[in-house]
Parts: structure tokens; sequence; C-alpha cells
């Protein structure tokens, strides 16, 4: 005799449909789910897709999708977790394909870049090539240079790339740059030239903004509303910039930070010399940036005057230092901030040690002793840390536990170092960029394979996996899931004899 559709029998109390909804806002799958067995107006109420949608978008799943994207926003959340379990385990067990992105015709690999899944590197050739390792279409194009003055001579090696979601940078040798967008093809939209060999180059993660160092100047080029490009800031340093950053998610003008030996300023248009820090003697190892805050290592006099190596961490905002943290005689090589989980951050030394750092506390949260020589570059996020050495390994870490999941090694030292919750990027970039195995004649590309280096694209999402994107007799076929099998997918034939 109940009216079920506007009523809801709470025990001995009618409720409208409406509130009893906002009371069940508050409960969460496990509850949801207990109700859901009490009776049929509860079960119906318990599996309401406005509940289910607050859910999935409360634990960060399907973020940009409305209500209406999906009849049954329960069985969606289910597949997500699903999938994310399933994508935690084939970290843990490196079970996936990976893939090299090699460019043959036998140029030295300079630098690498990457942005959500694209890839852009850079040779001594002074060719730029960009793979989109989301579609495993590695077809890659090249991005067309400016020509030189009457088109003679080799050109020269490209010095840094850079990548965003919309914009592809590279500096060359003779200090020029070359500014490419994404969208509108292969012929570069902004071109423009130094007096000098560039120390430095940056490239803002969400905004088209660029920044150069070259000699004692730092100089920052960003287009206008009509798509013109123009130069808002050139800012004069005292010394030679070591390290560059372009401030993310900055309205109006752009925001660098720059590291000039021991002075790090803070550029803004409006104050161009503002010294955000300064120690005479203790020069700056390594930079990252956020959105509110500077992280960068120092090195101190080390034992002498008992002042072990730290690094710092500065708002942006107040132009203050909050902590200071790290302990170490070594020298910090390489700090991560900007993809780094909130009040965390990881930093790499040359004492080969991983360092995970938690900003609230000015403590490390683990220390990892990663490889044998220095650490070049890291990343973490929620659960897991990535690291690469100079002597070439790629080392993978559960951080809760401390240990070490996996590790593959190439020849030079790891350069770039990129992941998201399916695929990982890897550059092993040599630091001979002219080897003795190359040929004498100028014209002649021919340089033996182990001194050219190399990117590594990892795939983790093995269910998404094309077919034909590896060959079968590069796919390692093992039936049995034991222990630690290294069932990866490397090229290695006749794995299943």
């Amino acid at each position: 005799l109940q009216n079920e559709i506007n009523e809801v029998p709470f025990f001995d109390v009618q409720l409208p449909y409406e509130l009893a909804l906002k009371i069940f806002r508050y409960l969460g799958k496990a509850e949801l789910g207990r109700c859901a067995q009490v009776s049929r107006t509860w079960k119906i109420l318990a599996e309401d897709e406005v509940l289910w949608y607050r859910l999935c978008q409360e634990e960060g799943y399907l973020l940009d999708m409305s209500i209406s994207d999906h009849s049954c926003w329960k069985l969606a959340l289910k597949n997500c977790r699903a999938r994310e379990h399933m994508l935690k385990t084939n970290w843990k067990n490196r079970v996936g394909a990976v893939s090299q992105l090699r460019y043959e015709p036998g140029r030295v690999l300079c630098d690498v870049h990457s942005c959500d899944g694209v890839v852009m590197a850079g040779y001594t050739s002074g060719e730029v090539r960009l793979w989109d390792t989301r579609t495993w279409d590695y077809t890659a194009p090249v991005l067309a240079a400016v020509a030189g003055p009457g088109g003679a001579g080799a050109p020269p090696h490209v010095s840094f790339v850079r990548i965003n979601s919309s914009l592809a940078v590279a500096a060359y040798e003779d200090g020029t740059v070359s500014v490419w967008s994404l969208l509108l093809g292969r012929e570069p939209i902004h071109h423009f030239q130094h007096n000098q060999r560039i120390q430095a180059l940056a490239l803002a993660p969400g905004g088209p903004a660029v920044a150069t160092a070259s000699g004692f100047e730092v100089k920052v080029e960003s287009p206008d509303d009509k798509g013109f490009w123009h130069t808002p800031g050139t800012f004069e340093i005292q010394k030679l910039v070591n390290f560059l950053n372009l401030v993310p998610d900055v309205t109006g003008s752009p925001v660098a930070v720059a590291a000039a030996e021991d002075i790090v300023y803070l550029l803004k248009a409006e104050d161009p010399g503002k010294v955000l820090h300064s120690v005479y003697g203790q020069p700056v190892t390594c930079l990252d940036v956020s959105a509110r805050e500077a992280a960068f290592g120092i090195k101190t006099f080390g034992w002498l005057l008992n002042e072990p190596n730290q690094i710092l961490l500065y708002n942006l905002e107040t132009n203050q230092c909050v902590t200071k943290v790290g302990n170490s005689i070594g020298d910090f090589s390489c700090v991560n901030l900007h993809n780094s989980p909130p009040n965390m951050l990881v930093a790499g030394n040359k004492d080969r040690r991983v360092r995970v750092f938690d900003a609230r506390r000015g403590a490390a949260v683990c220390s990892l002793y990663a490889h044998q020589l220095g650490v070049s570059a890291v990343q973490m996020d929620e659960w897991k840390v990535v690291s690469g050495g100079e002597e070439g390994l790629v080392c993978v870490w559960d951080q809760r536990m401390g240990t070490k999941l996996w590790e593959m090694h190439a020849r030079h030292p790891v350069r770039h170092v990129w992941f998201n919750s399916h695929s990982l990027i890897t550059a092993n970039i040599p630091e001979e960029k002219n080897p003795r195995g190359s040929s004498i004649t100028e014209d002649d590309p021919s340089v033996h394979r182990k001194y050219r280096g190399v990117i590594y694209c990892y795939e983790f999402s093995v269910d998404q996996l094309a077919v034909e994107s590896v060959l079968p007799i590069c796919r390692s076929s093992y039936d049995k899931v034991t222990g630690y099998n290294y069932n990866i997918g490397l090229a290695v034939p006749y794995d299943s004899i």
C-alpha cells in the first residue's frame, strides 16, 4: 500500500524520495551495498545513479563525464577500480610490452622530453622527431627547422627540446629557437635567435610561454590574444644560468624561476630583479617549480663547517623559505616537485640514494639505495617511485615497502623519466655526442648503434594493446605467472621452443 515512488518507508517515518536520497549521500560503497539488501525500495534508492556518479567523481574516475554519459554508474565505478587494480598489478609484476623509439639513420640522441605520452627527441643531425605512444603509431614525423642563411653547411646539433599539450620547442647549438604548434603541422610558427649558445630552455606546462637563457640574458616569449608572438620580458642576470623553469598556471605575464650558480631569481615583468635566494659559495644543483612553490638543492661547504647539503622549498607568493629538507653529504642532482603528490617531493642524490620528503614534517619519508652511480632522474606518485641513474639503470620502487620491484638497464645515463597510470617513458642519452666510432666524413651519418642512445616506452595496459604493435617474435608467451619471470615482452626470440 506504500507509494514507493514519492515516499520511502524509513521504519515508522514516511520521507520524500529526494530527502531520503540526501541521507544516502553520506554513505560509502559498502554501506550502500548493505542498504540495498534491506528491501526492494531501499535497493532502488541505494542504486540511484546520482549516488554512484558522486562516488565515482570523489574517487577521481571519469571526471570529464556528465551523469548522462553512463547508464549504470555503479558498474562504471566497478570497472574503473578493476582497471586500476590491474594496472597496479602489472606495474608491480612488470607485465606488459616495451618498445624502442629509435631513429635509425645513425645520429646521436641529444635531448628528450615528453607530455601525456607524446615524446619529443632532438638529434645531432639537427632533426626533431615526435612519437605519439598513445596510438602505438611509431612512424615519427620530422618537425621542419628554419632554413639557415644560404642553406649551406651542416645543420647544428639540437641542444634542448621541450613539449607540452599544445607546443613543441627546440633550441639549437647556434642559438636559434624554433616553436611548433602540435595542431597546425610540421612548420614552425615562431622562430628567434640568440647571439650565444643557449644554456637553458623552459616551456610552460599548461600555457604558450617559452623562456630561454643565453649568456647573462633570460628572454621570455609568448603570443598575444591575436596569436602574434612578442617578448613580454628580457632580464639581465649577473651570472650564467644553470637551471630555468616557468611557473605553471600563471594569469597574465609569464613568471620564470632561474638558478644562476648560487642565486635563484624570480623573474616577473613588474619586478625583473627579484632575488628569491642567495648564499655566497653555495651553488644550486637542481631545480623544480610547481604552481605555488619552488624546490632546489644547494651545495654547502660540507664537512668543513658541518653543513650538509639540503633542498630548500620556497613559497612563490610570499617569497619565503617554507622548509629545509635533506641531510646529505652528496649533492642533490635532481628533484621532482610538480609531479609529486601534495606536500611531497622526491629527490635524487650523487650519493646514489633516492629520498622522498614530506614537506609538512620536514623529514624524509623513505630513503632508497638506488644506483651504483649518481641518480639523474626521479618521479613518484602515491605508491611508487621511478628513478634513473648515471649508469643507465631504471628502477621501480614500492614507496610504502621501500623495496625495489624491478629494474632495466641500458648503456647510457638516464636523463628523462615520465610515467602515468599505464605507461612509462625513459630516455638514455649519451654524454659523448661525437663518439670515436663515427665516420670521419661529415656526410656519412653512420654511428654505431651502441653510441646513439635510446628511448624506451613501457605499456602496462595489456588489455588495450594492439596485436600488430609488436612483432610476435618479440612477445614473450608464458603460460603461468610465476614469481618474477620478467614477462615485459622483450625482444628475446624463441621464448617458447
